[in-house]
């Protein structure tokens, strides 16, 4: 379903990006994907707005709230229960990095690390249930753990979500699928050898696009680097890219909306 109100526990529901320069992301996310931002007014939400495709909110963008750290996209997994979901992260082995805390009435967030390095956000919804418009051209439609220990967090997810692991080898990778009862939600691949040292796991996102070559070709006009041009996967054609800024994302040109 492409229009949602709502999200089912253990989904991943909303992903905001962490920047260095708001303005400069609004104008590069604009021209490249159309998205319209909408910046809230109240100084207290410390410069956080809201990307729109027509009248559907697809994703956040705000400013970086821990200096030293990198341009990022953060995924979030909607949760009835953050404390909840923070006391099995505990235990599972991962790290509170930011316990649950009240985001205005729009909901309660909180923000882990997994044992394997890579972090994730929480989202219990109260007012904002998160992106109203998914799988669409536009708007986020798949993410993906980008690993170094596999078997780590294999465990760790399904302890503290209860997703289901269905590993598939896809060429040279062997990808694995998460699964919420019946419904394929994200995935998760090996952090290969091209990969520098320093590089951590990490949670990619992926938006849908319409044209893959005319995407790549506006983001590099607008100052992104493109780590890997064109690749072909099961779903679609699909590039990885760079912002101006650093933070990495992924498009994706689904064949389905092709």
């Amino acid at each position: 379903m492409s229009v949602r109100s709502a999200y089912d526990p253990g989904v991943p529901c909303w992903v905001d990006l962490s920047t260095t320069d708001v303005a400069a992301a609004v104008d590069f996310y604009g021209e490249l994907l159309g998205w319209r931002a909408e910046m809230a007014e109240d100084p207290a939400a410390g410069g956080y707005g809201q990307f729109h495709v027509g009248d559907k909110v697809v994703a956040g963008v705000g400013p970086l709230q821990n200096p030293g750290m990198p341009p990022v996209w953060n995924m979030y997994v909607s949760t009835d229960d953050a404390a909840a979901v923070a006391d099995r992260v505990k235990n599972a082995g991962g790290t509170v990095f930011a316990e649950p805390f009240a985001v205005f009435e729009e909901g309660t967030m909180a923000v882990f690390q997994g044992p394997d390095g890579g972090f994730f956000c929480v989202w219990q919804p109260g007012n904002h249930h998160g992106a109203t418009l998914v799988n669409e051209p536009g708007a986020f439609c798949w993410n993906e753990l980008v690993s170094r220990d596999v078997e780590a967090a294999t465990r760790f997810y399904a302890e503290v979500f209860g997703w289901r692991p269905h590993a598939q080898q896809m060429g040279e990778i062997a990808y694995t699928e998460w699964y919420k009862g019946e419904h394929s939600i994200a995935g998760m691949m090996p952090m290969g050898e091209e990969y520098p040292p320093q590089v951590p796991s990490y949670w990619g996102t992926y938006f849908a696009v319409t044209d893959l070559d005319a995407t790549v070709a506006k983001a590099r006009e607008k100052g992104a680097t493109v780590l890997v041009d064109r690749m072909d996967a099961p779903p679609g054609v699909f590039a990885m890219l760079t912002d101006p800024q650093g933070a990495s994302f992924n498009v994706i040109q689904l064949r389905e909306n092709s």
